[in-house]
């Protein structure tokens, strides 16, 4: 085991009562050194995600007070008992583990993702909850075929420009929807086939009118309130639609019935779910990974700002000024 000292003073962003993105505030906070399978991340960067802003605003209960951050890659700094996976120095990224947004973080050994020399601690930022996102939500339910139709709302986000080339790879027709011209450009240039102004067009009639009928295959939806219902009308026969979000809000409910009339199936899922072994996970990993380092895959990084701005961060991507990923640096 690594000697570390029994504490290490880092500063982090601190959400000490839920409320708008000014709930963020840095403090100075005493981490503990690493417990039995436990590693000190010395952090250099951290992925910003809606459900940061979900924990935020305590629409997704998290103790107060907590530091947010899902992701982040850095420098193994110490390591507890019993863990043999990593040792200092080792560059490593990790998900679904909070509290990156920090100088250093105290993570589960067998959360850590090892980081090739060619991939940057900003991509190995990036990737790990999105892009394990995209990589479950295309292979899990109904993983397209060539020619079928991938209708991905929000295309310009984050998990919405992995998944347009992840269908573009697997040979589908790629449809996105985006608020602005901009972010259309975005979406054409990461491979979709089509895209749908939402704010000008039905993006249900306009998903018919592309496939002459046909409608979508799968429809991938981390929006959910103001695309539900449209998302009825616009799947094809025996088409499939994955709710993996929320960012206008929980979709209306509806009777199972409706889906009798087009003989339509319905997913709600979690990253969490999909990564419950250290297998698992780094199965989904390495196949961003390759896909990164193969060319065909990559994670488009928006804005990059100082940790100390964590609240511009949520305040740009609750705006939907972003395209593609927001991360924090720690200057490190």
């Amino acid at each position: 085991m690594a000697d570390s000292p029994r504490t290490t003073d880092i500063r982090a962003m601190v959400v000490n009562n839920h409320g708008g993105p000014d709930a963020l505030t840095a403090q100075e906070v005493h981490l503990k050194a690493p417990g039995p399978g436990e590693v000190l991340v010395r952090l250099a960067a951290a992925g910003v995600n809606f459900v940061d802003i979900y924990m935020r605003r305590g629409l997704k209960p998290v103790p107060l007070p907590f530091t947010p951050g899902l992701e982040g890659a850095g420098l193994v700094e110490a390591i507890g008992a019993g863990v043999s996976n990593v040792q200092p120095g080792d560059r490593v990224a990790y998900a679904q583990q909070i509290g990156a947004y920090a100088e250093a973080t105290l993570v589960p050994a067998d959360s850590l993702i090892p980081l090739p020399d060619d991939v940057s601690f900003e991509q190995g930022a990036a990737f790990p909850l999105q892009g394990m996102t995209a990589h479950y939500l295309i292979h899990e339910f109904r993983k397209p075929s060539e020619g079928d139709v991938v209708l991905v709302h929000a295309a310009a986000g984050g998990v919405g420009l992995f998944l347009v080339q992840w269908a573009r790879h697997l040979g589908a027709r790629v449809i996105g929807t985006v608020s602005t011209q901009e972010k259309a450009e975005a979406v054409r240039q990461a491979g979709a086939h089509d895209v749908i102004l939402y704010t000008e067009q039905d993006f249900a009639e306009e998903t018919l009118r592309l496939t002459d009928g046909h409608g979508a295959d799968l429809i991938i939806d981390g929006v959910a309130a103001s695309t539900f219902a449209g998302n009825l009308k616009a799947a094809a026969l025996r088409g499939h639609i994955v709710i993996f979000g929320a960012a206008s809000g929980p979709a209306e409910p509806i009777s199972p019935n409706v889906l009798m009339e087009r003989s339509l199936s319905l997913s709600g899922d979690d990253l969490w779910h999909f990564m419950e072994t250290r297998e698992e996970m780094l199965h989904r990993a390495g196949a961003v990974m390759d896909g990164i380092e193969n060319g065909w895959l990559t994670p488009r990084i928006s804005r990059v700002l100082p940790l100390a701005d964590a609240a511009e961060a949520h305040r740009l991507l609750e705006d939907r000024q972003t395209i593609g990923k927001v991360l924090l640096s720690t200057g490190t």
